[in-house]
């Protein structure tokens, strides 16, 4: 019994220290990695990031404040750690080959939420997709088209290509080509054109209309209308002054070409 006591007392003499260290980290690195994952939160909180990135990164931080810990607790107690952090650094390559897509798609989606060139409820033109954005996630982002289809597109493909924010500035301009006869008197029909942009009050007066003679088609004169709307009236502003137009082209007795020869009315969103 004497040996056993004696035993216990040279192996809590030897090693009682050691351990007693070894949980002094333990408890104070659980609480400086919970600081830390707070310190995180409230940062990205005061930038105003996304929630879901906040809740990532604050996560990933604290994981990683947690292995550190743990790795030191083991070097505290006499356990050789070069091994352990051999083997976590292999996995963590090997998984990094495996996911090489997700971590681009992940490092994307980190870039969007933080640079924002988008936001939800915008109209936007990226990776070869037009639709209103109904979500931004940590690895895609959701679009809904004009069609109401829902397309999941990567966020690497978005940051790697151009990206057209159609709703991002409060005014856009209008863009319509309309086309006359050759016959017609062209200072009336730009007067005309130019008394509909008038008469329509979405349309702003700053900056002023443009009416001018774009180009001599094969069958008709064609003129390039170009008023300036609020970015939400930009779709009604476009409909109702080139049915506007076309009224009171015919009501003064200008003839429009039929068929019209390369007249564009329509026009990306």
């Amino acid at each position: 019994m004497e040996n056993i006591g004696e035993e216990l007392q040279r192996l809590f003499a030897k090693y009682g220290v050691q351990v007693l260290g070894a949980i002094v980290i333990l408890i104070l690195g659980l609480l400086a990695a919970k600081f830390v994952r707070k310190i995180v939160r409230r940062v990205m909180t005061k930038v105003k990031a996304d929630p879901a990135l906040i809740s990532f990164v604050g996560h990933l931080a604290y994981i990683a404040m947690v292995t550190f810990v743990i790795i030191a607790a083991l070097a505290q107690v006499g356990i050789q750690t070069a091994s352990f952090i051999a083997v976590i650094g292999a996995a963590g390559l090997a998984v990094g080959l495996a996911l090489q897509g997700a971590l681009a798609n992940f490092a994307s989606g980190v870039l969007l939420l933080v640079f924002r060139p988008f936001r939800v409820d915008d109209l936007v033109e990226a990776a070869g997709v037009l639709g209103v954005v109904e979500e931004i996630q940590i690895f895609t982002t959701i679009l809904r088209t004009p069609d109401n289809k829902k397309v999941i597109v990567p966020n690497a493909k978005l940051t790697g290509d151009n990206i057209i924010n159609y709703t991002a500035k409060d005014t856009r301009r209008v863009d319509m080509v309309i086309g006359v006869s050759y016959d017609a008197d062209l200072k009336k029909a730009k007067d005309v054109m130019t008394q509909v942009l008038a008469a329509d009050q979405r349309v702003l007066k700053d900056p002023e209309p443009t009416v001018a003679v774009l180009e001599l088609a094969d069958s008709s004169v064609n003129f390039v209308v170009r008023p300036w709307a609020k970015t939400e009236d930009y779709w009604d502003v476009l409909f109702d002054n080139t049915q506007a137009i076309k009224e009171r082209l015919d009501a003064e007795g200008i003839g429009i070409p039929f068929p019209q020869q390369d007249v564009h009315l329509y026009q990306h969103p």
